[in-house]
């Protein structure tokens, strides 16, 4: 007498959870894309170090060797050897030196 109440039970319980799954996945894909893992574009004339620090998807007082590391890992993706684009990989340079300290800004040769 019981299992079939425990089966009712089993079986209710699995539609709601897939029930807020399928919910929770339509508010997930209907999000505003506010937080993008890569900086769009749209560079300033005069590269500062926030705008630098979002090229290279860093916070603005991160350590040398994670600036270095983030430098790497954009510029294989944007490397004009891989069909990147120059004028991406000249800012991708200047954010980094930007970042250690090496330029004041504007270094970019375009």
């Amino acid at each position: 007498m019981t299992s079939p109440l425990v089966a009712g039970l089993a079986v209710a319980a699995a539609a709601y959870v897939g029930r807020y799954g399928i919910v929770a996945w339509q508010a997930f894909k209907a999000r505003p894309p506010r937080m993008r893992r890569f900086y769009e574009g749209g560079f300033q004339a005069t590269m500062t170090r926030r705008e630098a620090a979002l090229i290279l998807g860093v916070r603005e007082r991160t350590p040398t060797d994670k600036i270095k590391e983030a430098h790497r890992r954009v510029m294989v993706a944007n490397h004009p050897d891989a069909g990147g684009s120059h004028y991406l990989a000249s800012k991708i340079n200047e954010a980094k030196d930007m970042l250690l300290g090496k330029t004041r800004g504007g270094g970019s040769a375009f």
